[in-house]
């Protein structure tokens, strides 16, 4: 292993802002923890703080994701680091029940998921101990202090996004702030403006690595619908509203009953970001007077003019199931979410102008027109009738493949991670 005195664990106690990030942060772990309670009862309150011990009592990488799509566009990481490097096995941890989940289902082996621990200062030693640690991987906005400064081994940024308010959040804790971003060895940012900002608050110029955006690593996986899904969905007949938010949902259910005037046997994936607001969702539906069928209740689809995907963890299944498929979050102040999953199950892809999260792939898909902007239920409605034909719709998400294709090199990434990691026992 390198010399520790390159990877120092102990936290400055000079730094001014540390005593108020452990009040925040103790704050904010008696509210997930409680969250936790709710949820999964006492074993994910034990779970969130740091118990279990790993099967395997080897060295471990820490990659940590916060949601589903991170982790699944980490995926190809998980693996080309296995395979350099087979003498340490992977702890993944996620935020979210279902992130955990998908992961166990890849049955990697060397690979075991968690949930995400609380980043307390004790918990984090009580991780890195147990797990044998001897390197973090974090990615896009997942920078935890704790974990940074108390990893005795290399720390890595993939894939960074670092929008500018959360910048100038960043600059109040001074030099807390500095000394974190100084204790990163390799940092790929996601796109222009992050990398500049973690310039700004502190990331050495030797740490910087090539832009990487790993939603573009995403590959599809196989997907087989269950044939009352399939029957009932045909896939040029049906568009998905993917990952929607509140205040988006009239849009696109008005845009639906309009489509269902030029073209009857038209159906709808509803899928809102957030499962819980099924009935909010299902209320809304309703006031359209269109028919509906809810995944939730295991209702069957046939004739229902909308599908209500109110779960976690299946938009592969509906991204398989849509030839055209709207972007959510674009319509309000979110930001957007990813396009790069439609494009790459070959969807035509529809958007609104809210694109922030991200800005570069959206300007790869409008420069080589291979995404339709729209502002407005009757826009909407319009762009889906114009890609109502299969081959339009095939052709759209062909295109949008092509102009979402990685640009950076994976492999040479992770070249520069495995030339930071501990050399292999030889015992």
């Amino acid at each position: 292993m390198p010399p520790r005195r390159f990877y120092p664990s102990a936290v400055d106690e000079q730094d001014a802002a540390l005593p108020l990030y452990r009040l925040l942060i103790s704050i904010f772990a008696l509210f997930a923890l409680a969250g936790a309670l709710r949820r999964g009862g006492p074993r994910l309150v034990a779970a969130r703080l740091g118990a279990g011990r790993p099967a395997r009592q080897g060295p471990h990488i820490w990659l940590h994701g916060a949601s589903n799509g991170e982790l699944a566009s980490a995926r190809p990481v998980i693996r080309a680091l296995r395979a350099s490097r087979p003498d340490l096995d992977v702890l993944v941890t996620c935020n979210s029940a279902t992130g955990v989940a998908m992961v166990d289902r890849w049955a990697l082996p060397g690979v075991t998921a968690r949930p995400a621990p609380v980043d307390l200062a004790w918990v984090t030693r009580r991780m890195m101990r147990r797990w044998r640690v001897v390197a973090h991987l974090a990615l896009e906005a997942e920078l935890w202090p704790h974990r940074v400064l108390g990893c005795p081994g290399p720390v890595v940024l993939l894939g960074a996004r670092m929008r500018p308010g959360t910048a100038r959040r960043g600059r109040r804790f001074g030099a807390l702030g500095r000394r974190v971003l100084g204790r990163v060895a390799l940092a790929s940012a996601q796109d222009e403006g992050t990398r500049d900002r973690l310039r700004d608050l502190g990331l050495p110029g030797v740490a910087e690595a090539p832009l990487l955006d790993l939603k573009a690593l995403y590959r599809p996986p196989e997907i087989a619908p269950e044939p009352t899904l399939s029957d009932a969905l045909p896939r040029s007949e049906t568009w998905l509203a993917a990952s929607t938010h509140a205040g988006e949902e009239e849009i696109v259910l008005e845009a639906h009953r309009a489509l269902l005037e030029a073209a009857p046997k038209s159906r709808l994936i509803l899928a809102p970001r957030h499962p819980r607001r099924g009935d909010e969702v299902a209320t809304l539906i309703a006031a359209q007077g269109l028919t509906m069928a809810r995944r939730s209740t295991g209702g069957n689809p046939a004739g229902a003019q909308v599908y209500l995907a109110d779960t976690m963890g299946e938009m592969a299944l509906w991204y398989a199931l849509a030839g055209r498929v709207f972007v959510g979050g674009t319509l309000t102040d979110r930001g957007g979410h990813t396009p790069y999953e439609p494009a790459a199950f070959g969807a035509a892809l529809l958007h609104g102008p809210d694109v922030a999260n991200f800005r570069a792939p959206f300007a790869r898909l409008d420069k080589a027109g291979a995404a339709r902007k729209i502002r407005s239920a009757e826009e909407l409605s319009q762009a889906l009738r114009d890609l109502s034909d299969p081959q339009a719709q095939a052709s759209a998400g062909a295109t949008a493949a092509r102009a979402l294709r990685q640009e950076g090199d994976l492999d040479a990434l992770i070249d520069r991670i495995a030339a930071l990691l501990p050399e292999p026992s030889r015992t």
